[in-house]
């Protein structure tokens, strides 16, 4: 005799409750399957391994579904039956209100529920399982695209952008979703998310802003079409072009201030959190080198090398004294003249209005009160 230990709750095909809501959701697909691409509240449980996915679409080719569903269960032996169940049950009373699903709600969905079922553990699934919610996604994707009024926070690299835009309202941060900084030196624990992951935090953040806040112009930073290896939607990146632009303006003492510390502090602090003192720092440094050796050809050979000598004394300064003002002279140089020029050109090819520009508590004073209200953005 089974105890059930949670309510039994329907099906749900209700897929913008599950993302307004930030519902946890179980993945009974493949790692394989789940490497590739799934929600940023899912957490991977799966039914089958990758092995035995293979080995069970193999004999789905060969022999039919027929024969495919009876190796399954051979598969499932009473020890490994036994492991999914402890690692589904732990999911579903660590989360009592979410929900499970696979790749189509197909079999493999049913099979979990109904084990879950059968030890007392109820659990209801997504109809039309991972498939499903991806197409919700992408289509809510485009239509927020369509209906949200843009507003794009511009200015040059160093004058702190993202730091602003998290102190607005209304605003999405989409170096955040790409957990990269944007520049060429914007690599950042962790690595980036895969463009279909990016994808579902864009279209849920979207998503999120358009339901909390109708009506309402979103706050985007200035960005191109790659953010480090993520892709903005062509559709997004036609309207940012269009958009009105708000200027950030701040001196070059202060941008180097911002890239030391967002570049060099805080670049290291995560690395060091996730790998210690030694060998957090060594990764921080190959990271400089790298992102420095990615832009060689941009830069020439010559002040690549000259560059390359800047970075490398302050590397040796910084190891050996704890001090970070020997990066100033080359971002300064940087900014200067590698960055600067580029944003100039970038700038001139935008197609939106400049409906203001200051430093950053200029437009934090303005933005609530003015901006967002302006006729500028109605009409826009």
């Amino acid at each position: 005799m089974t105890i059930s230990t949670t309510e039994e709750r329907a099906n749900t095909e209700d897929y913008l409750s599950i993302f307004l809501n930030d519902i946890p959701l179980m993945d009974v697909r493949a790692p394989v399957e789940y490497a590739k691409g799934s929600f940023p509240l899912a957490s991977n449980a799966p039914i089958l391994d990758d092995r035995q996915r293979e080995q069970i679409g193999t004999c789905y080719k060969q022999e039919g579904p027929d024969a495919a569903v009876e190796l399954g269960y051979e598969l499932a032996t009473d020890e490994v039956r036994s492991q999914r169940l402890a690692s589904w049950q732990q999911f579903v009373t660590q989360h009592p209100q979410g929900y499970l699903f696979c790749f189509r709600g197909g079999q493999r969905s049913h099979i979990t529920q109904q084990w879950l079922k059968d030890s007392g553990y109820p659990y209801p699934l997504v109809k039309g399982g991972y498939k499903a919610l991806r197409r919700f996604l992408i289509d809510e994707l485009e239509r927020s695209i369509e209906e949200i009024p843009f507003i794009i926070l511009s200015g040059k690299t160093g004058t702190g952008k993202t730091f602003l835009i998290h102190q607005l309202e209304n605003s999405v941060d989409l170096e955040g979703l790409a957990n990269h900084r944007g520049s060429s030196f914007g690599r950042r624990y962790g690595g980036q998310p895969g463009q279909i992951d990016f994808e579902n935090r864009l279209s849920i953040a979207l998503l999120k802003h358009r339901h909390h806040n109708p009506g309402m112009p979103v706050l985007l930073e200035d960005e191109s079409k790659l953010i480090g290896r993520c892709s903005l939607p062509q559709s997004m990146r036609d309207k940012m072009q269009q958009s009105p632009l708000v200027l950030l303006e701040e001196t070059m003492e202060e941008r180097i201030k911002i890239g030391l510390k967002e570049y060099v502090t805080d670049n290291l602090a995560e690395f060091v959190a996730a790998y210690g003192d030694e060998q957090g720092f060594d990764q921080f440094v190959e990271g400089l080198s790298g992102s420095l050796y990615r832009i060689r050809r941009r830069l020439g050979g010559e002040r690549y090398q000259q560059l390359t000598d800047m970075l490398e004394k302050a590397i040796q300064q910084h190891k050996k004294e704890g001090v970070i003002d020997g990066y100033s002279p080359l971002i300064s140089d940087l900014l200067s003249h590698y960055y600067d020029p580029m944003y100039d050109y970038q700038l001139e090819q935008k197609e939106g209005e400049i409906i203001f520009r200051g430093n950053r508590q200029a437009i934090e004073e303005h933005y609530t009160t003015s901006l967002i209200n302006s006729d500028t953005i109605e009409s826009a």
